[in-house]
């Protein structure tokens, strides 16, 4: 075998490159590195030579790699060929290898350069990419953090990835995602909500090492094991919430790097959440009423024609109520609009009160309300209701500490009796509303009882 750097001058020129030149045998072992070896592969040049190929290959890239070393072997050049070693103390460098054989040496003749940063930033430019897109895209943030976690964890040496978000009104911290590899309760993992809360008040990234932050004194985990990194999501209304990962790994922590990474994510996040929210209370908008927060018009018609669908499909049976506010413009005239408000807003609540949480209570417009009762096993059952309800409204309301009684009219229209569409439904239940109002008109009391200010018979 021909020695090619046995000449003291060659080897020391070898040594003042930056890539490294290997020299291995027909079995794959090193017979001669330069020193840039020590730098590259975390191996000094003593410690390289004797093994082989294959003993430093990241394990995913060994088949890839001895069958480059084959084509080389069989007389084919190969430039700009790149896998993966793992180094000395067991991170990963990406080379980028020129080789070609020489048959009079029977060696294989490389030349080695790092191109672990470059690989990096390629790696990060994408992640960027693809978080963008994604936050972008995607409007369910549990399947969103999902994406952004499995692109994260390629890039972060992170065992532990949680989101949590600051609720304001409770002032207390939530964990709508988290994802840990050892820990089952994730959001309850030792050591987050002392790192959120922090974030939040300092409304900027920190970073910990084992027990402490490395901004100041205070102790986060209570563990000297344990590396954190958290980021605030930051909006117009302020720090409303963080992104921490952690590291149990002494020898990873969190670079600058990682912390730009993590910092760029928070952002998108942010901007992911920021979405949610405002499409929720443009759909509030579109589909509640302002005043009383029942469901609208628009999704009444919705519930009620699937409503009817389920009906129809299981032979069952299903009832409307039309309820209207008997005094209700005689409130207003006396009281005032705010009164008025007021009133329409306790009406609600007691409607609500009066009815089955699978029931939809529904504002239809000024004093006009609708229920929607599903799932009736007789038409007897409905009438409880229309008498509950009615129990319900005999008794006053306290309106500016005051006793104010409000009674309303009811109509009811049964599916598939009274019709099968939501008009036909809506046309016998306004039509039954009138004449139960009717009725009660002509039960009243005499006219001069009639002028008394709102609320003066509820005393008598």
């Amino acid at each position: 075998m021909v020695d090619y750097v046995s000449d003291p001058a060659l080897t020391q020129f070898l040594d003042l490159l930056l890539d490294v030149v290997c020299v291995v045998d027909s079995d794959g072992h090193f017979q001669y590195v330069s020193a840039a070896c020590e730098s590259v592969f975390g191996f000094t040049q003593e410690e390289m030579v004797g093994k082989t190929v294959q003993d430093l290959v990241h394990p995913d890239d060994r088949e890839y790699t001895l069958n480059r070393a084959r084509q080389v072997m069989a007389g084919t050049d190969s430039t700009q060929f790149e896998n993966r070693y793992l180094r000395k103390d067991g991170e990963v460098v990406h080379i980028m290898w020129s080789a070609r054989w020489s048959e009079e040496g029977q060696v294989r003749i490389g030349v080695a350069r790092d191109i672990t940063r470059r690989k990096q930033a390629e790696l990060v430019q994408s992640a960027l990419f693809r978080i963008s897109q994604a936050a972008h895209r995607e409007r369910d943030l549990g399947i969103l953090l999902d994406q952004i976690h499995d692109i994260v964890a390629k890039l972060v040496p992170a065992r532990g990835f949680y989101l949590g978000l600051w609720d304001y009104r409770d002032g207390r911290w939530n964990y709508p995602f988290s994802r840990d590899r050892e820990n089952a309760g994730a959001a309850q993992a030792e050591g987050v909500e002392p790192l959120c809360e922090q974030v939040r008040i300092k409304g900027q990234t920190l970073l910990s090492g084992p027990g402490a932050l490395t901004t100041g004194d205070t102790d986060i985990s209570g563990s000297r094991s344990c590396y954190w990194l958290g980021a605030p999501l930051t909006s117009e209304q302020g720090v409303i919430g963080a992104l921490v990962v952690r590291s149990d790994s002494p020898a990873a922590g969190f670079s600058e790097e990682h912390q730009q990474l993590l910092e760029f994510v928070a952002d998108q996040v942010t901007v992911a959440i920021s979405q949610q929210r405002l499409l929720a209370r443009l759909e509030q908008r579109a589909q509640y009423d302002a005043l009383t927060g029942l469901p609208n018009r628009a999704l009444l018609d919705d519930r009620l024609q699937k409503a009817i669908s389920v009906a129809e499909r299981e032979s069952g049976m299903l009832a409307l109520l039309f309820v209207d506010m008997d005094d209700f413009k005689r409130v207003n005239d006396t009281l005032g609009h705010a009164a008025g408000d007021c009133l329409l807003q306790l009406t609600a609540q007691r409607l609500l009160a009066s009815v089955r949480a699978s029931d939809t209570v529904a504002r239809l417009g000024g004093d006009e309300f609708i229920i929607v009762l599903e799932g009736l096993a007789a038409t007897d059952h409905a009438q409880v209701l229309v008498d509950k309800i009615q129990g319900a409204f005999a008794l006053p309301f306290e309106l500016d500490h005051k006793p104010l009684l409000s009674p309303v009219s009811i109509g009811m229209a049964l599916y598939p009796d009274d019709g099968t569409t939501p008009e036909s439904l809506l046309r016998h239940a306004d039509k039954r509303m009138y004449a139960a109002k009717e009725t009660a008109a002509a039960q009243r009391t005499t006219p001069s009882d009639q002028e008394q200010p709102p609320g003066s018979d509820a005393t008598q």
